[in-house]
């Protein structure tokens, strides 16, 4: 199973000559090459994890592709076609399977609301968590796509939750919000994390790879 990290919060993941999308959002440039696209996940209803004119892309490229969310973004997302999921469901499409787990974004602010927010499982394999700590309860996660930086993270925070998964593999994601030398910080802190579990910490920009 091969990960490609694009900006920000989006993920590309391949499988035998298939293509799940995660989180395509405000920050993410257009997403080219998806005729083996079978399912797109969309973490919650924020922008920077998707907008209309990246799914009207996408569904023009691969028409009749199922989105995978929960209710938040089946609201925010009117007339699109969702498929609305919660902690605990199981989805399989393609050559993915679908574990979700959360259910709450991080909180930002109290003047502003909380939203759904729901972390997947990839094929046992990948997990990415969305906005939030969330750790999959009963699962050794393989490997781990760790946020970097946002309005509701705490880099100390950051550090806790890696250590909290206790991942074997790590590389950070959601993080166009940080400067150059902050993201470096940030990953500083993560690989540390990461290694104090015996894990390893990896580096990618946008469409860098590794294969699991």
């Amino acid at each position: 199973m091969r990960v490609t990290k694009f900006e920000h919060a989006s993920l590309r993941i391949d499988q035998n000559g298939e293509t799940l999308l995660i989180d395509p959002g405000s920050f993410t440039a257009p997403l080219h090459d998806l005729g083996s696209l079978v399912g797109v996940v969309i973490t919650h209803e924020h922008p920077d994890h998707w907008t209309p004119e990246h799914l009207d892309r996408i569904l023009r490229a691969a028409p009749g592709t199922p989105i995978f969310a929960p209710a938040g973004v089946a609201r925010a997302a009117e007339g699109y076609e969702v498929t609305v999921v919660a902690p605990g469901d199981t989805r399989t499409i393609g050559e993915f399977t679908l574990r979700f787990f959360g259910g709450t974004h991080e909180v930002i602010h109290s003047s502003l609301p909380v939203v759904e927010n729901v972390g997947v499982l990839v094929n046992d394999q990948l997990y990415y968590p969305g906005d939030s700590y969330a750790v999959p309860e009963g699962v050794s996660v393989d490997t781990l796509a760790a946020p970097l930086g946002a309005p509701w993270l705490k880099v100390g925070e950051a550090m806790d939750y890696v250590l909290a998964v206790m991942p074997r593999r790590a590389f950070g994601t959601h993080d166009m919000t940080l400067s150059v030398i902050g993201k470096g910080m940030h990953r500083q802190r993560l690989q540390w994390a990461t290694e104090q579990g015996g894990g390893e910490f990896s580096i990618l920009e946008p469409g860098e790879s590794i294969d699991l």
